[in-house]
């Protein structure tokens, strides 16, 4: 299994990052899934993402292999969700995206575990996400890790659904 090292994306890693999101474009097209266009996500957005040090990035190889931003902030229709952890601080997982190149090795599920620890890192165990109804890989995936569906979201693209997990602590050794 190829290690994955993660860490802080920057400004440098920008050029790299919006041809991964591209190429991520044309794959998810190819299985008509249109969820992301030159709108959504864009280099604006993803620049930000870099400035106020939301966006992480994994390494295989010296390539970026997968990218997700973290933080603590939800659009406004996350008010549409039945959150059963809504008394809980939480952090929600925007624009999770693996490397075409990447794809199909458990990048993916990879990069969810260590998003998971990072939040129990924080002392935080709810964790929320969206995900596109017609994405039936990510759906699978986030299923696969506990993630349950807690409402739907309509945006520009169409429905979303908001999910959630509480997360353990992992039994010690």
């Amino acid at each position: 299994m190829m290690n994955i090292e993660y860490r802080k994306g920057n400004t440098g890693d920008l050029k790299e990052i919006c041809t991964l999101i591209k190429g991520a474009i044309v794959n998810l097209e190819r299985h008509n899934i249109f969820q992301w266009d030159n709108l959504y996500p864009d280099e604006k957005i993803l620049r930000e993402d870099i400035i106020k040090k939301e966006l992480n990035v994994g390494i295989i190889s010296g390539r970026i292999a997968s990218i997700y931003v973290l933080n603590q902030e939800s659009d406004d229709d996350y008010i549409n969700g039945r959150w059963e952890y809504a008394d809980l601080p939480y952090c929600v997982i925007h624009r999770l995206c693996v490397n075409p190149d990447f794809q199909n090795m458990g990048v993916a599920g990879r990069t969810m575990k260590h998003i998971e620890a990072e939040v129990l890192k924080m002392g935080i165990k709810a964790i929320r996400l969206d995900a596109f109804t017609e994405n039936p890989f990510a759906l699978k995936l986030y299923h696969s890790l506990g993630y349950r569906i807690t409402g739907y979201a309509d945006w520009r693209k169409g429905r979303f659904c908001l999910m959630e997990k509480y997360l353990e602590l992992p039994e010690p050794a």
